[in-house]
């Protein structure tokens, strides 16, 4: 059989010339539906098998014999890359977020969960598959964008000019990035959550920035992971949004951003898992600097994360936590003054206000007013509103005794 394969073979080439000169509107034809069924061919081969909302959802579920697969990609590098401020490390305090979602989701038990790295290393498995696949790696990147060249060309996919500007990774920091992908296609995984703490050009080494907040990336609606990624990222925005202010970088102001060309979402339509990236907070922002209240801050930051994924769930009963914050209940046991303070209670207390509604103050924004654990003009003003909202007089500008009492009464204990 392969021998009469290869004699037509062999006739057809010897005779194209000769249709090409006597039918070229036939040969053209020909030809350009060769070009089509290859052009089909080679996306049906790096075809997508994206994870769809029902099937995520099913594994949750706790008949389901399987555990939903996270994997948690602290951004950047071990010991490589990322915004820098004042002697803080970006990529260190990815990997501290991610710390604390891994233990709040194996808490669960209904999760298993890989993180990529440590401060110092990258974990095993993937340590392992760079220097296993590396080219397989290079070949399925090339073959990947030479399939969305080919959607583009039928029309399939329409290119967008992305919003946001991102900085270039280096040549080998963008394939480790592709080889998370294919790893995570290989292995079953069904959310990848890549953890960042952002920054913007413009303002000097020891200068803080002039924008704030948190912004969430997702694929572009065009990709075949985005229906579900979207999802998942419209329930964990509703929860940080409480707390937490949403991005105010224009470009970044509508919270959550469609992506074509974001590797870690799923570039050149390569990803199966939902996959996000979340900048959870400008890393100048006074929260993460303060040494007193980063670390009240970004386990907060990792707990609101891991209730909106049960949200996606719906799963609220699955949360052994009274509220939806770390900051509470809280006991208020210490006067609160200007002329003294602990951050600590401070960011209980702006926290408390929030829950209360009176925080941040009337015509004010959290991007105005975040939770930083400093008693200031913003704290004061939603405190005066907070006493005069229960009738607690004598204390202007002080958290006292009467303030202290209502605090507590309020926020201490909840009933189940």
């Amino acid at each position: 059989m392969r021998n009469y394969i290869a004699v037509l073979l062999l006739l057809f080439v010897l005779a194209l010339p000769w249709f090409m000169i006597n039918y070229p509107v036939q040969v053209h034809t020909v030809v350009s539906a060769i070009d089509r069924i290859g052009q089909q061919f080679a996306a049906i081969v790096l075809a997508r098998n994206p994870k769809t909302i029902a099937q995520i959802q099913t594994k949750y579920d706790r008949q389901y014999p399987t555990k939903v697969r996270v994997l948690l990609v602290p951004g950047h590098e071990p010991g490589y890359g990322g915004a820098e401020f004042r002697g803080l490390i970006e990529r260190e305090l990815n990997t501290r977020l991610a710390e604390e979602l891994k233990k709040f989701l194996e808490q669960n038990g209904r999760y298993e969960v890989f993180v990529s790295r440590t401060d110092y290393a990258w974990s095993p498995q993937f340590s392992s598959y760079f220097d296993n696949t590396w080219d397989e790696i290079v070949e399925w990147q090339k073959a990947s964008r030479r399939e969305i060249s080919h959607l583009r060309s039928l029309g399939t996919i329409s290119q967008i000019v992305p919003t946001v500007l991102h900085n270039d990774a280096p040549q080998n920091v963008a394939l480790r990035l592709y080889g998370m992908t294919k790893w995570s296609n290989e292995n079953d995984i069904d959310i990848v959550f890549h953890i960042h703490f952002n920054d913007y050009p413009g303002h000097k080494y020891n200068e803080e920035g002039k924008y704030s907040g948190f912004a969430i990336y997702v694929p572009e609606r065009q990709f075949a992971n985005s229906t579900t990624t979207r999802a998942i990222a419209n329930n964990i925005f509703k929860r940080l949004a409480k707390y937490n202010p949403t991005s105010d970088l224009p470009s970044e102001s509508s919270g959550i951003i469609e992506e074509q060309e974001l590797i870690a979402v799923g570039a050149n339509n390569t990803a199966d898992s939902a996959s996000m990236l979340i900048e959870y907070a400008y890393v100048f922002e006074r929260q993460l600097t303060d040494p007193e209240v980063k670390g009240l801050a970004i386990r907060d930051l990792a707990f609101h994360t891991y209730l909106g994924l049960q949200d996606f769930f719906g799963s609220k009963t699955d949360v052994v936590q009274s509220y939806d914050t770390l900051m509470a209940p809280y006991h208020f046991n210490r006067q609160i003054s200007t002329s003294g303070y602990s951050k600590t209670d401070v960011f209980a207390l702006q926290t408390a206000m929030i829950l209360d509604g009176v925080y941040p103050p009337a015509n004010y924004k959290l991007n105005d007013c975040p939770r930083t654990g400093v008693f200031g003009p913003c704290t004061r003003a939603a405190l005066a509103t907070f006493q005069k909202k229960y009738g607690i007089k004598g204390e202007k500008d002080i958290v006292g005794t009467q303030t202290l009492q209502k605090l507590n009464q309020l926020y201490l204990v909840k009933d189940q």
